[in-house]
């Protein structure tokens, strides 16, 4: 029996590349290419070492995982646990589905293997296994059309975050800052003054209010203001009346800031005039950004020399 060592490692490495680029376009993620080619070559290089003394050490569980794990850090970063782990499982997930895939592609055609040493063995030519070959023949061009199907939005993602700024909330001498998003479809204002309305989740609020101003607004009716005179912080308190997709006549409570500051491309903008509307659900289920800003308060702002 010939072993032709060339083409196991290109035919592995083909495949360790097709498994990295499926599990970047599944989980959206921005890759760079230099680094996924090394990932399919580290993770190729497993299988040389099958075909020397090492080899009941590269076949062992932990062995696997490790490289595993050294393939995903080298082909997407290391930024936090959470995001490894998500893109480890996804590769498993993958490596699975098309693992399997294979199998069956193998019984369906009725073509003999077996496993030996921790390998599925075909009785192949010398370019290798011709079910590994024709996934990776159709696999590159599937995936190639999904990663140009997703171009666009990857493209509209990468415009939002480039519309991410820091904004900075003081009120009665408590001061936090946010990640906001600049929103041109925010056109809430005071109906009165006129002035420009932006939105923050309640739990970001909740480290600047005083406690009875966020019991208050937990649990009242924004027309309930009306009743209500003697707190200090009453005078800070708006309602706001706006318009939502399927509901008519809706209030929100919002108050009025001693200053804002606005982070943007090394600029910081100080707003004289905006309201805070405070929202009582999370405004970005992926906790990209933490308020939507009013774009007037870009416009109207005062640039200043960031500190």
């Amino acid at each position: 029996m010939s072993i032709y060592l060339d083409v196991i490692w290109l035919l592995n490495f083909c495949f360790d590349l097709l498994l990295i680029v499926l599990t970047a376009i599944i989980l959206k993620r921005r890759i760079k290419w230099r680094n996924v080619l090394l990932s399919a070559l580290i993770g190729s290089l497993l299988v040389l070492i099958f075909f020397t003394p090492f080899a009941n050490i590269s076949s062992h569980p932990l062995t696997k995982f490790f490289v595993s794990c050294l393939m995903i850090i080298t082909a997407f970063g290391m930024k936090r646990l959470r995001y490894i782990l998500q893109n480890l499982l996804m590769f498993y997930f993958v490596s699975f589905v098309m693992g399997g895939a294979m199998i069956g592609t193998y019984y369906f055609f009725e073509v003999s293997f077996l496993f030996h040493d921790n390998m599925i063995m075909t009785n192949a030519g010398g370019f290798g296994d011709p079910i590994s070959w024709l996934f990776i023949i159709i696999g590159f061009p599937i995936i190639w059309y999904y990663s140009r199907l997703q171009f666009d939005q990857v493209e509209e993602t990468k415009i939002q975050f480039e519309h991410i700024v820091v904004v900075t909330i003081l009120f009665m001498d408590r001061t936090i800052s946010l990640k906001g998003l600049i929103d041109s479809g925010n056109q809430l204002y005071d109906p009165i003054t006129k002035t420009p309305v932006m939105i923050v989740e309640m739990e970001k609020m909740k480290r600047i209010l005083p406690e009875e101003m966020v019991q208050f607004i937990s649990e009242k009716d924004p027309l309930s203001l009306i009743e209500v005179n003697e707190p200090s912080w009453i005078d800070h308190l708006r309602i706001i009346p706006y318009r939502a997709v399927g509901f008519d006549h809706q209030f929100l409570f919002a108050i009025k800031p001693q200053e804002i500051f606005i982070e943007k491309n090394g600029e910081r903008i100080k707003v004289k005039k905006a309201l805070v509307g405070i929202n009582k659900t999370n405004l970005s289920s992926d906790g990209h950004y933490e308020c939507i800003l009013h774009p007037k308060m870009i416009q109207k702002g005062k640039i200043e020399n960031a500190s």
